[in-house]
C-alpha cells in the first residue's frame, strides 16, 4: 500500500511538473534558470572558498611547525655544547642532566619532522584542490556570464515569436467563418452581397408583374389619346401636321409661328382650356 502511494505521488509530481512547464511563461522561466545558475555559482564559490582556506591553514600549520623544527633543533644542539661543558669541568651531575635535555629536543624534533612530512603532504592536496577549485569557479563564471549575453537574445526571440503569434491570430481570424463571437469580415461582405442580390432579384420580378404591364398599356392609351388631341387641334388651329409635328413633340420648347390674319379669321374659336385639362385626365381603372 505504501508503495502505491509513493508511486501515485511520484506520478503527480511529474504530471504537474510537466502542466507547469507546458503552461509557464517562457520569461519567467528563463529568469527562474538564471536565478538558479547565479545561486548555483554563489555556492561553488563558497565551496572554493572553503578550499582555499584549508589550503592557507595547512600552508600557515605548516610555517609554524617549522619554524618550530628550528627552534627545537637549536635547542638539542646548545644542550649538546652545555653537557660537553659541563663534562669538561668536571660536573657530572650537569652533563647528565643536559643530556637528558639533549634528548627531550631530539625526540621533540622527530615529531615534528613526522607531522611536517605530513604537513607537507596535506598542504599539497589542498593546493591541488584549492587550483582545481579556482578553475571551476572561473569556468562555471564564464557559463553564467555566456547565460547572462544570451538571456537578452532569448528574450528578443520572446517577444518576436509573441508579435508573430499575434499576426497569425489575426491572419486566421480574417478567414475564420464559424464559431466567432464576432463576425468577420468574409461573412459581413457574404451577407451583404446575398441581400443585394435578393434585392436586385425581387426588382426584376417585379417589374414583370401583370400590374406592371397594366400600367405601361395605360400610358401608352394616354399617349395615343394627347397624339389625338393635338392633331384635332392642329387642324381646328390650322398647323401643319405630320413630320413637323413629331419635331414639336420632340421639341416641347419650340414656339409654333403665328398663323396669318385671313386663317385667324376664318378659324372657329378655340375652346377652353378646362375641357382640354379635363380630356387629358387619364381613365381610371
Amino acid at each position: 500500500m505504501f508503495k502505491a502511494m509513493k508511486r501515485w505521488w511520484k506520478y503527480l509530481s511529474a504530471k504537474t511538473d510537466q502542466t507547469l512547464n507546458e503552461r509557464g511563461d517562457p520569461k519567467v522561466q528563463l529568469e527562474q534558470a538564471i536565478k538558479e545558475s547565479q545561486d548555483q555559482h554563489r555556492r561553488l564559490m563558497e565551496q572554493a572558498a572553503n578550499v582555499i582556506a584549508q589550503q592557507k591553514q595547512t600552508e600557515m600549520r605548516l610555517n609554524r611547525q617549522m619554524g618550530e623544527l628550528e627552534k627545537v633543533n637549536g635547542n638539542a644542539r646548545q644542550a649538546l655544547m652545555m653537557a660537553q661543558d659541563a663534562t669538561a669541568k668536571g660536573d657530572t651531575a650537569k652533563a647528565t642532566e643536559y643530556n637528558r635535555a639533549a634528548e627531550s629536543f631530539a625526540n621533540r624534533l622527530v615529531s615534528l619532522e613526522r607531522e611536517i612530512e605530513d604537513l607537507k603532504a596535506m598542504a599539497l592536496q589542498t593546493t591541488q584542490a584549492a587550483d582545481q577549485a579556482k578553475a571551476a569557479v572561473a569556468t562555471n563564471g564564464q557559463l553564467l556570464q555566456q547565460r547572462l549575453t544570451e538571456r537578452q537574445k532569448l528574450l528578443g526571440q520572446l517577444e518576436q515569436a509573441k508579435m508573430q503569434e499575434t499576426m497569425n491570430q489575426a491572419m486566421a481570424s480574417l478567414s475564420q467563418t464559424v464559431g466567432q463571437d464576432v463576425p468577420t469580415f468574409d461573412e459581413v461582405r457574404e451577407k451583404i452581397e446575398s441581400r443585394y442580390a435578393k434585392a436586385k432579384g425581387m426588382s426584376e420580378l417585379s417589374g414583370a408583374t401583370v400590374e406592371s404591364r397594366m400600367l405601361e398599356v395605360e400610358r401608352a392609351t394616354l399617349n395615343t389619346e394627347a397624339h389625338a388631341r393635338l392633331s384635332q387641334m392642329r387642324t381646328e388651329l390650322g398647323l401643319p401636321s405630320g413630320d413637323m409635328a413629331a419635331g414639336e413633340l420632340s421639341q416641347p420648347g419650340a414656339a409654333a409661328p403665328p398663323p396669318d390674319d385671313a386663317a385667324a379669321a376664318s378659324a372657329p374659336p378655340a375652346q377652353s382650356a378646362a375641357p382640354l385639362a379635363g380630356d387629358a385626365t387619364p381613365p381610371t381603372s
